[in-house]
């Protein structure tokens, strides 16, 4: 392999511009011919091996639910074990691997996925039911985390020349970052392309090896990536794709004694389920497993009388409405002081109203959120918050063949309401008011989640004080509350949102290596 270690710096991938027409007819075209691909049947990878089962998962479209994306095999604690030594036999190589021809694979892998990038959008657009600009902001963090892990990598293996060790006479002192063994990568659907690219191909780069378990409503575009790092040439065994039940392969996996760590993007009731499953030592454990977990969150604004009310207004609404809220940084609540509470509710109602809803291949601004199980239960939440709010726009169903809710917009809620509390993971937003800005941020820190929070202001003062005491691992002032850009923004949380990982910053590889200090007395 040709190896290229003097990289321009990193840089965002650029996204596209779905106004032009000619990249709006060349999504269409690639969700024409992904259509093609509908209710075909995919193996598991393990080893060199694909492993087609009888029992199957079925992804289906929640924008049409006559359209089943793929038909997934699905695999069992038996063929778990399987994937777990495939994993441990191809790490005691791949371990051996130099960190700048490891870092070579997701080069390779960033060109292949940029050349094919409206074919893995239009995949997404199918599967997760994102619209153009969700899905082909996914692909792109996809082709960052690529890059820019690939760089990292690079940079730790010669960190020791960059920040060397206190001298001592007659010894040569270094510091090696060396991989950790065999993990477990659990991705989400919400980001099905990006976080499960970004978690595997950390884990991997670093040295290791992993049992891949994507999620079971979007396991057909991460089959996609792992035939693209085969197409690539990584060895067989770094990635083995497995789709299995949580509760059956998951837990399993968790458990096993050879599991070295665990990477997990998910919900807070799951994460700490993993975190209990791992912290038990097995029989023939010789080590605590690592676990890097980012659980979600119950993120806001906060906005003062100084700020820039349109401005803020169209920052909630983009917080809280993207992707039909189905993000672990969405802004689900907003706390207004009083003097311009009710021209800022006014505002975001207004531009609420005006969310299209529709077919995500037709590009509507608010599709449908992911499954049966998800509807249901923001519906309930729906309901809960006619009792704790004013409804002002939305507040049910929407039209269509799918999995579709009306963006919802709730005023006038307590702070101890359960819309204001409980992560809903869907299109509803609940606005709170406040006497003063600093009773406002005293209401944005009141959760037990802090993953990511907005300040509105004009007053250099006050963000100040915000910037200190506003607690979320991601702050940002005078813009939305989700769009992270791998380098720019570190991505991970506090409390229950995780264990503020960090993913897209200069920690983040460190969680999937071990530092091994050399000394040799001359």
């Amino acid at each position: 392999m040709s190896i290229v270690t003097n990289r321009s710096p990193f840089a965002n991938e650029p996204f596209v511009d779905f106004k032009l027409e000619e990249n709006r007819i060349a999504m269409e075209k690639a969700i024409a011919k992904a259509k093609e691909a509908l209710n075909a049947e995919y193996p598991l990878h393990i080893g060199a091996e694909k492993i087609y089962t009888e029992a199957k998962i079925q992804s289906r479209n929640p924008g049409n639910l006559d359209e089943v994306v793929g038909y997934v095999s699905k695999a069992n604690r038996e063929l778990a074990e399987k994937a777990m030594q495939a994993a441990l036999a191809a790490f005691e190589t791949w371990k051996k691997v130099p960190a700048a021809d490891r870092a070579e694979y997701l080069f390779k892998a960033a060109k292949r996925l940029r050349e094919r990038k409206h074919e893995f959008s239009a995949t997404m657009i199918l599967e997760s039911g994102k619209n153009y600009a969700e899905a082909d902001a996914d692909t792109a963090e996809a082709i960052d985390f690529l890059e820019y892990y690939a760089r990292e990598m690079i940079r730790l293996s010669r960190i020791n020349e960059a920040q060397p060790l206190t001298a001592v006479a007659g010894e040569d002192n270094k510091l090696r970052y060396i991989p950790l063994g065999v993990g477990i990568v659990i991705p989400p659907w919400n980001f099905p392309l990006a976080i499960c690219v970004g978690m595997t191909s950390a884990a991997v780069v670093s040295g290791n090896t992993v049992v891949l378990k994507p999620a079971s409503t979007t396991p057909v575009i991460a089959h996609m990536f792992v035939e693209l790092m085969e197409e690539i040439g990584l060895p067989p065994g770094v990635i083995n794709y497995l789709p299995g039940s949580g509760a059956e392969v998951g837990d399993y996996l968790t458990g096993h004694p050879r599991t070295r760590f665990v990477s997990f993007t998910g919900s807070k009731e799951v994460g700490l389920h993993i975190s209990r499953l791992a912290a038990e030592t097995a029989p023939g454990q010789i080590w605590i497993k690592r676990l890097v977990a980012e659980m979600g969150g119950k993120d806001g604004i906060v906005v003062d009388e100084t700020a820039d009310l349109d401005a803020a207004a169209q920052a909630i609404v983009a917080s809280a409405f993207g992707f039909q809220g189905q993000k672990c940084s969405a802004g689900s609540r907003a706390f207004i002081v009083e003097a311009v509470y009710d021209q800022v509710v006014e505002k975001v109602a207004a531009l609420t109203k005006r969310l299209a809803i529709g077919l995500p291949e037709e590009n509507y601004a608010a599709g449908p959120v992911i499954d049966e199980t998800s509807f249901r239960r923001i519906l309930d939440y729906i309901e809960i918050g006619k009792s704790e709010g004013r409804l002002l726009v939305g507040g049910g169903k929407a039209e269509g063949n799918g999995y579709y809710i009306q963006p919802t917009v709730f005023a006038d809620v307590d702070g101890k309401a359960r819309i204001m509390q409980e992560e809903i993971f869907g299109p509803v937003l609940a606005i709170g008011k406040a006497k003063d800005w600093r009773e406002a941020i005293a209401l944005y820190n009141d959760t037990e989640f802090g993953l990511t929070g907005s300040f509105f202001s004009r007053d250099e003062a006050r963000i100040e004080e915000a910037l200190d005491t506003m607690h979320c691992g991601n702050l940002y002032v005078n813009r939305k509350c989700t769009g992270a850009l791998v380098g720019a923004h570190p991505f991970g949380g506090f409390n229950m949102s995780g264990t503020d990982s960090k993913a897209g910053g200069h920690d983040y590889l460190l969680q999937f290596t071990q530092a091994k200090a050399l000394s040799v007395k001359k």
